[in-house]
C-alpha cells in the first residue's frame, strides 16, 4: 500500500478499494425530499463573506519557486532538493554548465591545484621535446618544380605528424590524471560535500589502470576504423585509390563519431561505478541510448565554449610573445619557417597553463554530469544521491553514503 499523499482534491470519490466506512462530508439533499444536513441559515448568494475595499486589500504573496511556479503548499511540486552544485532532477543543458562552473568555483582550490599542476607539468615536457626532441622542419622551395614540390609536400605532412605524437601522448596523460581527480570532486559537489585534493587522489588513484586502458582504447578504436577504410585505397594506388580512400574516409568518419558519442560517459562510469573497461562502455552504451543527439549537442556546444576561452586567453599571450621574440615575428613576415626562442615558447606556455586549468574542470564537469543527469532519467538516481546527501524526507542516510552505483 502507497501512504505517499495524491494528488485528488479534498472530497472526491474514493480509490478503488477505499473503505466505505470511512466518515465522509455529508451530501446536501436533492429534490425528492431527502432531509439534508446541511444548514438551513445559508447567506445569500455571492454573499458568502464581505467586500473588502480595494485600498485594504492585501496583495497576495508571490508564488515560491519551483517547477511549475507553484506555492509550496499549493498543488504544484515541491521544488527539487538541491544539496550541491545542482538540483536533483532531470537537468537542462544550462543547468548541465553550470554545475560545471559552481563546481569550479565551491571547490577552487582542489579544482586548480590539480589542473594548474597537471597543466604546468605538461606544458613544461610539452617545451622540452619541442625544444630538443623534435627535428626542424624541412625546408618548402616556393620556386620548386611540381615533383620537388609534392617531395616537400610530404616531407612536411610526415613533419607535422611526428611533432603532433608527443604533444598528443603528453596531452592524453594530463587529461587521465585530471579526469581521474576531478571526477571524484565533482560527485562529491553534487552530494553538497567537501573534498581535498588529497582525498580525491586517495579515491581515483586505484582507478588510474582502468582508465588508462580506457584513455588508450579509444584512440586506438578510432585510428583502427579509419584503417580499414583507407587501406583498400592505399593499396590500390593511383588516381582510383584515392577516390576509394577519400570515400572510406568519408565513411568512416561518421562510424567513428557515432562509437566516440556513444563511449563519451564512459569515464565517469568506470570511477564511480567501479567497474572495468569493457562493463564501462557497455553502460555508457546503455545511458546514451536514446539520447544521441543530446549528448552530442551538450558535447559539441561545451568543446566550442572550452576553444573559445583557450582563443580568448592564447591570443593576448601570443600578441605579447611575439612582440618579445622578434626573430620569430621577422621570419613569419619573410615567408620562412619561423624559429622562436625560449621567451616565445615561455610566454605561451603560460597562457596555454592559464586555459588549460579553466577549460579542463569544465570539460570533466560537463561528462560527469551528463552521466548524472542520464541516470537520473532513467535509474531515478535522484532519490539515491538525495538519501546519500542525508536530504530529510528522503528515507535514512546509507552507511558510508558513497557516491550511488549502477
Amino acid at each position: 500500500m502507497n501512504d505517499t499523499p495524491g494528488w485528488a482534491s479534498p472530497g472526491s470519490a474514493p480509490s478503488d478499494g477505499q473503505d466505505a466506512s470511512v466518515p465522509r462530508p455529508a451530501e446536501p439533499a436533492d429534490e425528492s425530499g431527502s432531509s439534508s444536513k446541511w444548514s438551513k441559515n445559508q447567506p445569500a448568494p455571492g454573499q458568502w463573506s464581505a467586500p473588502v475595499p480595494e485600498t485594504n486589500r492585501v496583495p497576495a504573496p508571490p508564488p515560491a519557486p519551483g517547477w511549475g511556479g507553484q506555492p509550496h503548499g499549493g498543488w504544484g511540486p515541491p521544488p527539487a532538493a538541491k544539496p550541491g552544485v545542482i538540483p536533483l532532477r532531470p537537468l537542462g543543458v544550462g543547468e548541465i554548465l553550470d554545475g560545471a562552473v559552481s563546481t569550479l568555483r565551491a571547490h577552487w582550490r582542489t579544482v586548480l591545484g590539480v589542473t594548474v599542476t597537471v597543466s604546468v607539468i605538461s606544458q613544461i615536457c610539452d617545451i622540452l621535446v619541442e625544444r630538443f626532441l623534435l627535428p626542424d622542419p624541412p625546408a618548402v622551395d616556393p620556386d620548386a618544380a611540381p615533383s620537388e614540390a609534392l617531395r616537400q609536400s610530404v616531407d612536411s605532412l610526415q613533419s607535422s605528424l611526428l611533432a603532433m605524437g608527443p604533444a598528443l601522448l603528453i596531452t592524453l596523460i594530463a587529461t587521465l590524471f585530471t579526469t581521474a581527480v576531478l571526477t571524484v570532486v565533482i560527485s562529491r559537489s553534487v552530494l553538497g560535500r567537501p573534498v581535498t585534493l588529497s582525498e580525491a587522489w586517495q579515491e581515483a588513484r586505484p582507478r588510474l589502470p582502468q582508465l588508462l586502458g580506457l584513455t588508450l582504447l579509444l584512440p586506438l578504436m578510432s585510428a583502427g576504423i579509419m584503417t580499414v577504410a583507407l587501406v583498400p585505397g592505399l593499396l590500390l594506388g593511383g588516381g582510383g585509390g584515392v577516390a576509394l580512400a577519400v570515400i572510406g574516409g568519408l565513411v568512416a568518419a561518421p562510424v567513428i563519431l557515432w562509437l566516440m558519442i556513444r563511449f563519451a560517459l564512459a569515464s565517469p562510469a568506470l570511477m564511480l561505478e567501479r567497474q572495468g573497461v569493457i562493463p564501462s562502455l557497455r553502460r555508457s552504451a546503455k545511458l546514451v541510448q536514446g539520447a544521441w543527439w543530446r549528448t552530442f549537442g551538450i558535447i559539441c556546444l561545451t568543446l566550442l565554449l572550452t576553444l573559445l576561452v583557450s582563443v580568448i586567453i592564447a591570443v593576448p599571450f601570443s600578441v605579447i610573445a611575439f612582440a618579445v621574440d622578434g626573430t620569430g615575428f621577422g621570419d613569419l613576415f619573410a615567408g620562412n619557417a619561423p624559429e622562436f626562442g625560449w621567451p616565445f615558447l615561455i610566454i605561451t606556455g603560460i597562457g596555454s597553463v592559464i586555459a588549460s586549468s579553466i577549460t579542463y574542470p569544465i570539460s570533466a564537469g560537463v561528462t560527469v554530469l551528463l552521466y548524472v543527469d542520464q541516470r537520473i532519467r532513467r535509474e531515478a538516481l535522484d532519490l539515491e544521491l538525495a538519501r546519500a546527501a542525508g536530504v530529510p524526507g528522503y528515507g535514512p542516510q546509507p552507511p558510508g553514503s558513497d557516491f550511488p552505483r549502477g
